[in-house]
């Protein structure tokens, strides 16, 4: 049975993994509430796969305590397993036999006898709108239908906590937005979803709250919203032909009250400066151009997106490749 809404059901405390030299996580602080997609955001061997595995306990912590849905990972994993659901970053199907025979498989290692995992095999089928593709071969499956399968292939138990590492990577976006709905599903009727993720447009779609790491340890959290406000917005102002884009900017920095200069783009004539305390309005930026003899075509306050945060915060992009797989040693630690 899921946790009631509000109640921790992941909790991290000085959480270190190391991968022979490489420290993986560094002391990860993390509280996940129950009843939401939390995202777990960092560019690229911050350790977010790595905070995964711990988890799902597929990676032994080397220091401290990661209690998951009542449950020590260290000293109670077999209970951990019976709690969760993880969808990794590779489907784990079996191309050799169909969609229903993968979830039926999956039915009995989960200990089902074998009425009961072909009835949740039919049932999540027809709930995920997969029964037209059920009796075809995964081999024949498009990228969506075998990562829809993989999602689903995590839900035979209907776990407390599912476990996303990258749940849309290469999807085109009508797969990604089944994807998202299939998982706005879960969370409605009672689980509580672990997202990492390479799009930030994803996080800002998905998850109710958010941590950043870098380095191995939370360095933000907070709603998309909490985060966005900490960076402020920016002034974008789109200067008419013939003003002088240098001297524009000048006034611009001037009304805006900005210590940063504002960034110049000149084929297309804009303007723009960050709002550190979002205060400024819109008739005193337009008022103080025009005092300044800057005609504007167009102005306007926009809020960062989750990518501008990001950058901010651990001052690099996010990128594409996953964190370093643990050896099959580490795995049976």
């Amino acid at each position: 049975m899921a946790a009631p809404p509000g109640d921790a059901v992941v909790v991290a405390e000085g959480v270190h993994k190391r991968f022979g030299s490489t420290p993986a996580l560094a002391g990860l602080d993390l509280t996940v509430p129950a009843g939401m997609v939390y995202g777990l955001l960092g560019p690229n061997g911050a350790g977010k796969s790595t905070a995964v595995r711990v988890f799902a306990t597929l990676t032994r912590p080397d220091e401290g305590t990661a209690i998951v849905a009542g449950h020590d990972v260290v000293r109670e994993p077999a209970a951990v397993r019976r709690k969760i659901g993880l969808a990794g970053q590779h489907a784990a199907l079996d191309e050799q036999l169909t969609g229903r025979e993968n979830l039926r498989v999956f039915g009995r290692l989960f200990h089902l006898g074998t009425a009961a995992a072909r009835r949740r095999a039919d049932e999540l089928l027809e709930r995920f709108d997969l029964a037209h593709a059920a009796d075809r071969l995964v081999r024949t499956y498009s990228g969506g239908l075998r990562r829809r399968l993989d999602l689903i292939s995590s839900l035979i138990v209907s776990p407390a906590v599912l476990f996303l590492d990258e749940p849309t990577t290469g999807l085109d976006p009508r797969s990604r937005n089944e994807i998202w709905d299939a998982i706005r599903g879960l969370v409605a009727d009672g689980t509580t979803v672990l997202l990492t993720t390479q799009y930030l447009d994803e996080a800002d779609q998905l998850a109710q709250n958010i941590a950043v790491i870098d380095t191995g340890r939370v360095i933000a959290s907070g709603t998309p919203d909490d985060l966005k406000a900490r960076i402020g917005g920016r002034i974008d102002v789109v200067i008419a032909a013939g003003c002088d884009l240098s001297g524009a900017a000048g006034a611009l920095a001037r009304v805006a009250d900005s210590a940063v200069p504002p960034d110049i783009d000149p084929d297309r004539r804009l303007l723009s400066v960050p709002v550190g305390d979002g205060t400024v309005a819109l008739p005193d930026i337009v008022r103080g151009l025009d005092q300044a003899g800057v005609e504007a075509v167009d102005v306007g306050i926009r809020r960062p997106t989750l990518d501008e945060v990001f950058l901010t915060l651990t001052g690099k992009p996010a990128e594409n490749a996953p964190d370093s797989a643990p050896t099959v040693a580490e795995v049976l630690r």
